[in-house]
């Protein structure tokens, strides 16, 4: 599956420094306005421990993750809905995200400048927000007029249009359409034919320092500020350093600060959920695999990632649990506890499920 979350934020707020840790690319981070101009596109392995425990069991000789996929997208500024700064192609370019990553900074540097002339996440989240919602508002005005007219010649239903006045009402109030869209009982799926900015599912980073990271308080402030989205808290040029070193080193360094995982094992994991994923898991001494789909799919669609014939041939599917395959030590002992069932097309699939697919060619 092709999702892809867009790293956005201010200029300066430290985009390009986690991007940089995230992928171990090399993408410029200067300290000015706009050194991202071209979106960069990283793919980042999903950690996952039980990769590491099921090719042990299988004798696997490579373990495969799932990945996640981001993209960072040139800082955004004031005026960035009217065309402002790199406006125009910092809208196309997060339209095609499927989920923002909003990266804000929460550290005092006077060797970095800011772009506002001073620090203030709420002040950053509100600038960013504001022109999403700006362009979100120029969006449904365009399309309420040609809607009305297909309401009227029945072409579309009532709860189109409503819901289309739903979303503008929200975006009138200052809310974006995520925040909001659930209280006030929008249709999600309604509202994707609208592709609005602000009706993707939000992540908000704030890039900190060892002082903000020990600041529970300040901590506490700023994930109620951008409930009920999640809220990670990082510091970007310290995750920079951690990727550089060997797995070893890099566990003692968290453990020296009192961490017990990166930030950016945080953010792979938590942009994963909010793309609304999953991984069902597949061994042999060949590889042990993890494969990304869809929350609430179908065994054959999720056949049909590994190949369309595995789908359109399904026939059943053996299912394990990967914590039963663990107490069981194998297959055969899985087998033989009755911990492996037969699944049929009807079954839906379930995080860390270990599946043999039988198919026809």
């Amino acid at each position: 599956m092709a999702l892809t979350i867009g790293i956005a934020g201010l200029p300066n707020v430290g985009k390009s420094t986690l991007f940089n840790a995230l992928t171990r690319a090399t993408v410029l981070a200067a300290n000015y306005p706009f050194a991202t101009i071209e979106p960069n596109i990283g793919v980042v392995p999903l950690p996952d421990e039980r990769l590491g425990r099921l090719a042990q069991v299988f004798g696997s000789e490579k373990e495969i993750p799932a990945t996640v996929s981001f993209v960072d997208i040139a800082g955004i500024v004031k005026g960035a809905s009217e065309g402002e700064g790199l406006g125009n192609k910092f809208l196309a370019n997060i339209r095609e995200a499927d989920a923002i990553c909003q990266v804000t900074r929460a550290f005092a540097d006077p060797d970095v400048v800011h772009v506002d002339g001073k620090v203030s996440p709420a002040d950053d989240i509100e600038t960013i927000n504001t022109e999403l919602i700006l362009a979100d508002l120029q969006t449904l005005e365009k399309a309420l007029p040609r809607l009305e007219k297909e309401l009227r010649g029945k072409k579309i239903e009532p709860q189109v249009l409503d819901t289309a006045k739903g979303a503008m009402a929200l975006l009138e109030s200052g809310q974006t359409v995520s925040a909001g869209a659930a209280t006030a009982g929008l249709d999600p799926e309604i509202l994707a034919q609208f592709q609005l900015l602000t009706a993707k599912p939000f992540i908000y980073v704030f890039n900190t320092d060892d002082e903000g990271l020990a600041d529970e308080a300040m901590q506490v402030r700023l994930r109620e500020l951008v409930a009920p989205a999640p809220a990670i808290f990082l510091d970007a040029k310290f995750e920079a350093e951690l990727v550089e070193l060997e797995p070893e080193e890099a566990a003692e360094m968290l453990a020296e600060t009192g961490q017990s995982e990166s930030g950016l094992d945080q953010l792979a994991r938590v942009g994963f959920d909010t793309l609304g994923l999953q991984t069902y898991l597949t061994a042999g001494p060949k590889e042990s695999r993890a494969w990304t789909i869809g929350k609430g799919w179908k065994a054959p669609q999720a056949a049909g990632v590994i190949h369309t014939d595995f789908e359109r041939g399904f026939i059943k599917a053996e299912v394990v649990s990967f914590e039963e395959l663990m107490d069981a030590g194998s297959m055969a002992e899985a087998k033989s506890r009755g911990q492996v069932r037969i699944e049929g097309k009807d079954y839906v699939m379930a995080d860390g499920d270990v599946v043999e697919f039988r198919f026809n060619v």
